[in-house]
């Protein structure tokens, strides 16, 4: 079938820069929403189009939230036209190397401290005035993607009334360890697949969903990825480096190391839950089907952070419970 929006994005993007039909383009790997991108190039020269069709992917907190973080110092991509009616953005091609595909024991410590110092300037300088608000609403729909599309629709397993008040438990002490904790510019999708390499390093895009959120959110989206398992002890190094920092650039870190430990381990269980649901969902609802394989990956996160987490085992014995019930198409 002829991919007319495609075509509509390419041609757009080439007349912006005056570029003859004789351009090329190559489609860039898609991401979990209805975004799509293209790389244009011509006589050495690349840019890269989004195409976000304006009825279910508006362009305006992607154009806002790139403005903020350019105007903090952080690199992210340059806008270089903007077409709001038909849903196209044209921007600064940041390359080919994403930190996910380059990432490994020799360049994770040079990658992650050129990661953190973007981190904290982010948190530090970017403007979080105006910003949705991380609230409660927010982190209980999330978190309600698990048992909406996973176990309800992955696993085809029907929760009892005492699993379902053992659940709702179990999201009041997520949100509760949230909300206790300082609000700043979030990202909300800090992780190595958004970080490209580049000068100065890194780049950063996918962020047209940051939020005013809890200080550990980023942190813990950037070493516990997707895509990508480091030993609990690094990620335990990591992290802790991460809030020396923080504290010493002013940012309202906890003092104590075991409870910044505690507060990233109860941040990630919202985050995982939450994605262990999305892919479940654009398995099923967008039919993309790569994204589930990584669930196994999230379930380890889980199982790392209800062994040292007393108030976590009731989701343990949930998860187990409802595993041993699951039917898989």
């Amino acid at each position: 079938m002829e991919d007319v929006r495609r075509q509509q994005a390419e041609s757009w993007g080439a007349d912006q820069l005056g570029w003859p039909e004789d351009f090329v383009s190559d489609a860039i790997g898609s991401d979990a929403s209805f975004r799509r991108y293209f790389r244009l190039s011509h006589e050495g020269r690349t840019v890269v189009v989004m195409d976000a069709p304006p009825e279910i992917e508006k362009l305006d907190a992607f154009i806002d939230i790139g403005q903020r973080l350019e105007r903090a110092g952080l690199h992210v991509p340059d806008q270089l036209h903007v077409n709001h009616e038909q849903g196209f953005l044209l921007l600064e091609d940041l390359g080919q190397r994403p930190y996910h595909l380059v990432l490994n024991a020799d360049t994770a410590a040079t990658l992650f401290d050129d990661a953190l110092g973007a981190l904290i300037t982010m948190q530090t300088y970017a403007d979080p005035r105006g910003l949705p608000e991380y609230d409660p609403a927010m982190l209980l729909r999330e978190v309600s993607l698990f048992p909406d599309w996973f176990l309800n629709r992955h696993w085809q397993v029907e929760p009892t009334d005492e699993e379902l008040d053992a659940w709702d438990s179990i999201c009041a002490t997520l949100v509760r360890w949230a909300l206790d904790q300082p609000r700043v510019f979030c990202h909300r999708d800090y992780m190595p697949r958004n970080l490209m390499l580049a000068d100065p390093n890194p780049g950063i895009i996918d962020f047209q969903g940051a939020v005013l959120g809890p200080i550990s959110y980023d942190p813990v989206c950037l070493f516990r990825d997707a895509f990508l398992s480091w030993p609990q002890e690094q990620v335990d190094t990591w992290l802790e480096n991460y809030r020396q920092r923080a504290r010493a650039a002013g940012l309202p870190v906890p003092e104590s190391a075991g409870l910044w430990r505690r507060t990233c381990d109860f941040m990630a269980v919202q985050r995982h839950l939450k994605v262990i649901g999305i892919f479940a969902r654009i398995h099923y609802r967008d039919g993309k089907s790569g994204y589930l394989e990584d669930t196994p990956r999230f379930f380890a996160y889980l199982e790392q952070a209800i062994e040292r987490n007393p108030e976590l085992l009731e989701l343990g014995r949930l998860i187990a419970a409802w595993q041993h019930r699951r039917q898989l198409d």
